[in-house]
């Protein structure tokens, strides 16, 4: 490490050194001994790099207001303490808190989860088979029979052939 690298929040000399590759953003954070530990780094139960990253002191102003879900009465600091959230309706209420830095940490604000490879086409598949027959049902309500006829064309390719 370079010699006499100043604490992010203090301006101290910085003891501690902290390394996190976002979306191919190398983001670098250097803290004191100090910071570090009202941090929570040096606490044996983990520390919160997101809320390090998110919290301003790299010039990231990601976090907005202060809000209160009306469900639950869970605020943005307490996603900020807790690291997770009080119910379903917090996603909403604290949404502009929240998908920049999921968005930024993550490759998107969607869960997809893990597929096993085998099925992985069969699902892809039966998505945009509902995908198309929603397509398909509001260009016959609409009277755009050309585009139905384009969805049910396509709908039926599918069905045909294995692959998508």
């Amino acid at each position: 490490m370079s010699e006499n690298l100043k604490c992010n929040i203090c301006s101290e000399l910085a003891t501690v050194h902290l390394t996190q590759v976002i979306n191919n953003k190398v983001h670098k954070i250097d803290l004191c001994e100090t910071c570090a530990n009202e941090k929570g780094i040096t606490d044996p139960e983990g520390f919160s790099l997101t809320e390090i990253l998110t919290s301003g002191y790299l010039g990231n102003d990601k976090v907005v207001s202060d809000k209160t879900c009306k469900n639950c009465g869970f605020k943005t600091s307490d996603l900020k303490k807790l690291g997770r959230l009080g119910c379903p309706e917090c996603y909403q209420t604290m949404s502009d808190n929240i998908y920049p830095v999921l968005k930024d940490l993550h490759k998107g604000t969607t869960h997809v989860g893990k597929v096993p490879s085998r099925i992985f086409n069969v699902i892809t598949k039966n998505k945009r088979l509902n995908e198309l027959k929603t397509l398909l049902n509001e260009a016959v309500k609409s009277e755009c029979y050309e585009d139905a006829a384009m969805h049910r064309d396509e709908i039926e390719h599918l069905n045909t052939n294995s692959e998508i």
